[in-house]
């Protein structure tokens, strides 16, 4: 994993470039090369953030955490870039998973993932600008996924931190009363399920970022995946129904 450690520079490296969203700073891994990467950061209310940490991997969820995040003036966070081919253009690509320390394929099950020091200094990028945007204490996250698995296509996920059984209960129950309100008169739109730990078993528990990263900070976290038709064929409307969903969720009390 030599080959990596070219690419990233010590953190002090990181400059501001060109905004890449509207509104936001843009923070660039230098120097360019095949892994490097860029995490936007736009603060807003403090101590809550929606972010998308593969902005480019996961297509569509970075435009929709910009649009959830000027909906309800959450602090934003998207990373883009970040991906590589496999050594010697063989096997699958391969990125750096940003918001834990490890690289690996896409999709594939974290125990497959490897710990590098390139991996290492990206996500304490990251780690900062999500701290950046909240401007303190991480009291409530969202982050934004995608996943193309068959197994998923017809539901949204949702990890959780700082949520028991009975308010992943609730928290459900409010997603799927957004969704139908938002869905009422659309017919063209498919009513998603809606899986919430842990009164539901997800495919995406979000451990490895639970255990080592970013999902270790904040007071109470959701952790997002979305099926390709929600971020593609409906991401309109889904994003609509996301905003509105974490507009509310936040505001119930913590320390449960």
């Amino acid at each position: 994993m030599t080959r990596l450690s070219a690419w990233i520079r010590p953190l002090a490296s990181v400059a501001v470039a060109s905004v890449a969203l509207h509104g936001c700073a843009a923070h660039r891994v230098e120097p360019t090369g095949p892994a490097a990467g860029q995490v936007d950061v736009r603060p807003g209310r403090a101590g809550v953030v929606v972010a998308a940490p593969h902005g480019t991997s996961d297509v569509g969820t970075a435009d929709m955490a910009a649009e959830i995040a000027r909906r309800t003036g959450f602090g934003l966070v998207v990373a883009t870039g970040f991906s590589f081919p496999a050594a010697g253009d063989a096997g699958p690509a391969r990125r750096f998973q940003v918001n834990r320390p490890l690289e690996g394929v896409p999709g594939r099950p974290t125990v497959e993932h490897e710990r590098t020091e390139p991996a290492r200094r990206v996500y304490e990028i990251y780690e900062q600008r999500v701290l950046e945007a909240a401007q303190g204490t991480l009291r409530f996250y969202a982050e934004l996924h995608g996943n193309a698995r068959q197994a998923c296509a017809g539901q949204i996920e949702i990890a959780t931190v700082g949520v028991d059984h009975e308010l992943a209960l609730r928290l459900r129950a409010l997603a799927e009363l957004i969704r139908d309100a938002h869905l009422r008169f659309n017919g063209e739109v498919e009513r998603l399920a809606v899986l919430v730990e842990p009164a539901d078993a997800v495919t995406y528990q979000a451990t490895g970022a639970k255990r080592d990263g970013i999902l270790r900070l904040p007071e109470r976290a959701l952790h997002i995946e979305l099926p390709r038709c929600a971020r593609r064929d409906w991401r309109e409307a889904y994003t609509a129904i996301l905003a509105d969903f974490l507009a509310q969720a936040v505001a119930w009390p913590f320390g449960r």
